[in-house]
């Protein structure tokens, strides 16, 4: 019913016009700017976002807060405006509401009393008519029969109708400010004149009244020049009204006349080509029969009809993933009509089987989709973890009722369950809109773990996990316990699509007694071959709550930086932590892309559990927080953002099934040709899956110990041979030997970071070596048979 017209923005704009930069900004029929709002005598005047529309003044914490949140909202048509001083004024709505509020400068509060002022008087003034502002359209509106394309003419003219109408009433409800201004102006002028002031005071209050008399002779002319025109447009606004019905129908009847000289040559033209066709067949003598000919005939007609169809600029058609696996004649399914990316995608089998031709006609492994569901063990948390606060978990023996049934070697195959996301950053010709996607890629890795409060196994040393998925997805993973004390394992992922992937994780756990936190050490490297692009980044910290009381659940938290060591692009990664005071969303993750001079293109931001989106940035600018000036914020105008990532659904049941993702549920499946040293091989593992977790943990200790008597026995040799070799003068600076040696990677200087890692030699595992004895897993295999 209340509205502030465009006029009212244009003649605000011109009354407050100041070479300076105002603070509040006009929208088409809103009014929106920073003001401080007086809180409490606490935290006194805060900075709050105010937005003027529609006879309503609503403000708000922040701007984005305008989609979902309005803090409180003053109603103007009822509402008294008052001015304390140079920058304070005051809104009050009858003693219900009352709005303390303070401007930056005297000129910034005259532009928010002058906007209020005018919407005040808009929405007084509209108020009693609005209930009669539809009537003359209603009644001089003509019917239109449908399927004419009356409808869209008949609102546009309702639309310019009702522009008119306003622009009219505007201009009414200024001509009244200018009069009600004017008014006081002079009387204000009047009361001076009669304080009979001498002095340069009195030249000056005679220089005002003369400016002023020159304003209101202006003034009058134009509010006269106000009053015939709005005296004209209202007696010719009903003649206008009917002028543009009467162009309406005329328009309506021309296409009525249009559509009905298109029908009849339609018809002749059906006619003319049917004609034509008989004859043809009556002189050429075929086997073709007369219902062949019939159906040729109709076929012409609805080629005829397609062309004489108005088809727009372009169409957009989504495919039909069946439609092309129903349609596709080659072996991989590829169809040329799929966008660059899927093609692609499609490729891979073709590019695979160059090889081996016939290796695309066997169907791809049928990967299961359910384990056993989890069995419902009763234990006291407390009688196990009270002897443990402050030592490191990787040293203390867990029963598996802690445990999931998959290894950390399996774990960290798991990060592969957004590889697409690597597959799509290897297409990219920006390599800043290459770092989003492997942002997104950091951040992905963390979904898995949302509902994951069990412990995964902890790998003996030299266990090994091949995960091949070239034939699915194009890469081959492998990974290899590389060290015990501390545990230490390594991580090497080559893809056909034209990236790879490797890293070293260390894991330093501590339990604090009401939480545990899981701190992820070592650098994950990402290297593209076309573009060169080498990235790095590290993980941040996990911490499992309620450890002793409560449900427990994950939080990640920390920073990430991902650098491209090729071209000097950084993405700052922040993982907010979770805080019950806090009124952001739980979980979130914001990040700013910069290329090497410091200058930001992209904003990422969203969930680590659920999706992530990147904006391009158009323009950034510092501001400070509240109105000060020391504390600085960093504001980005981006443009509509775009989804990158987005979590994919667990699977049925997964609540009884640990809560793992499609891909956890075959990381364990027993499959043929791998290693002896796999992790699929563990039995206590095993065992666990399969339910039977009193004999997974007698297993599971079994070799433990045997890994620890192994352990000692090696550093009890090697500290035989250190005295030797102290005691013999030609081996006087000589170190001790290590004591372990992977056999799928070998330890040297990353000239990338400079660390201490294990890099992947080569070679195939699943034709390896045999296990090795101390791991003795054939052993433990045979005897749980026997």
């Amino acid at each position: 019913m209340q509205k502030v017209t465009h006029i009212s923005i244009l003649i605000l704009g011109a009354v407050m016009s100041d070479p300076r930069t105002p603070t509040p900004a006009p929208a088409g029929d809103t009014y929106k700017g920073w003001v401080f709002k007086w809180t409490n005598y606490i935290k006194g005047y805060q900075r709050r976002w105010f937005v003027l529309s529609n006879g309503l003044l609503s403000y708000y914490r922040t701007q984005a807060e305008m989609g979902h949140t309005c803090r409180g909202t003053i109603n103007l048509a009822t509402a008294n405006i008052s001015v304390d001083d140079a920058c304070n004024f005051v809104i009050s709505n009858g003693g219900l509401q009352t709005y303390h509020l303070k401007a930056s400068c005297e000129v910034e509060r005259q532009r928010w009393i002058t906007a209020l002022e005018l919407a005040k008087a808009k929405a007084a003034h509209m108020e009693p008519e609005s209930d009669d502002s539809g009537d003359d359209f209603s009644s001089s509106s003509a019917p239109v029969a449908p399927g004419q394309g009356g409808g869209s003419h008949n609102s546009d003219v309702q639309s310019a109708l009702r522009t008119l109408s306003s622009k009219v009433e505007d201009l009414s409800t200024c001509n009244d400010l200018i009069s009600k201004h004017g008014s006081a102006l002079q009387r204000s002028l009047s009361e001076l004149d009669s304080l009979r002031l001498t002095g340069e005071a009195g030249d000056k209050i005679r220089q005002v009244t003369e400016r002023a008399t020159l304003f209101r002779i202006t003034s009058n002319a134009m509010i006269n020049a106000c009053r015939d025109f709005l005296a004209l447009a209202q007696a010719h606004n009903k003649r206008w009204q009917k002028a543009l019905q009467a162009e309406r129908g005329q328009r309506v009847r021309l296409e009525e006349t249009l559509e009905q000289l298109a029908k009849q040559h339609n018809h002749l033209e059906r006619a003319f080509r049917g004609a034509a066709h008989a004859n043809a067949s009556a002189d050429i003598k075929s086997a073709a029969g007369p219902e062949k000919g019939e159906a040729s005939d109709e076929d012409d007609e609805n080629e005829f009809f397609d062309a004489m169809e108005e088809a727009p600029e372009f169409i957009t058609v989504p495919a039909d993933p069946q439609f092309h696996k129903r349609s596709s004649s080659n072996i991989s399914g590829f169809n040329s009509d799929l966008c660059p990316d899927d093609q692609s995608l499609n490729e891979e089998p073709l590019a695979m089987s160059q090889d081996s031709p016939s290796q695309d006609l066997v169907p791809l492994k049928k990967r299961r989709t359910r384990i056993p569901d989890k069995p419902n063990y009763s234990l006291n948390l407390w009688s196990i973890m009270k002897n443990c606060i402050g030592k490191e978990l990787s040293k203390i023996p867990m029963p598996v009722n802690f445990n999931e049934p998959i290894s950390m070697l399996q774990r960290l195959s798991e990060d592969l369950e957004y590889h697409e996301l690597l597959d799509k950053a290897a297409k990219c010709h920006s390599s800043l809109e290459q770092m989003c996607y492997v942002a997104a890629f950091s951040v992905s890795s963390y979904s898995t773990t949302i509902y994951r409060t069990g412990k995964p196994f902890n790998p003996l040393l030299g266990e090994t996990y091949e995960l091949d998925r070239q034939r699915e997805s194009g890469y081959r993973s492998l990974c290899e316990q590389v060290s015990h004390h501390p545990p230490a394992a390594a991580h090497h992922v080559i893809s056909d699509r034209g990236w790879t992937l490797r890293q070293e994780i260390t894991v330093a756990s501590k339990f604090r007694g009401k939480y545990l936190s899981i701190m992820p050490l070592g650098t994950i490297h990402a290297i593209f071959e076309k573009s060169n692009n080498h990235y790095t980044w590290k993980k941040v910290t996990t911490t499992v709550h309620n450890i002793i009381v409560g449900k427990l659940w994950i939080d990640q938290s920390g920073e990430i930086d991902v650098v491209n060591h090729t071209t000097g692009d950084r993405c700052h990664l922040k993982f907010a932590p979770y805080s019950y005071f806090s009124r952001d969303v739980a979980r979130k993750v914001t990040g700013v892309v910069m290329d090497k001079d410091g200058k930001a293109h992209y904003v990422l931001s969203g969930t680590w559990d659920e999706k992530m989106e990147f904006s391009r940035v158009m323009q950034s600018s510092r501001r400070g927080e509240n109105g000060t000036e020391g504390k600085q914020k960093t504001v980005y105008q981006t443009l509509k953002a775009r989804e990158v990532w987005r979590r994919n659904p667990l699977p049925e049941g997964a609540e009884t099934m640990y809560y793992f993702t499609a891909l956890a549920l075959t990381l364990n499946e027993p499959e043929e040709g791998v290693a002896p040293t796999d992790s699929r091989h563990r039995p206590d593992q095993r065992l666990m899956e399969e339910g039977r977790w009193d004999e997974a943990n007698v297993e599971k200790q079994r070799l433990e110990e045997k890994q620890r008597s192994a352990r000692r026995e090696k550093e009890r040799d090697r500290d035989k041979a250190t005295a030797s070799q102290r005691t013999s003068s030609q081996s006087e600076e000589s170190t001790p030997h290590d004591s372990h040696q992977a056999c799928w990677f070998e330890r040297c200087e990353d000239r990338t970071t400079g660390e201490q890692v294990h890099i992947y030699k080569g070679g195939i595992v699943a034709a390896g070596r045999a296990a090795q004895t101390y791991f003795e897993l054939s052993v433990a295999l045979k005897r749980l048979t026997h």
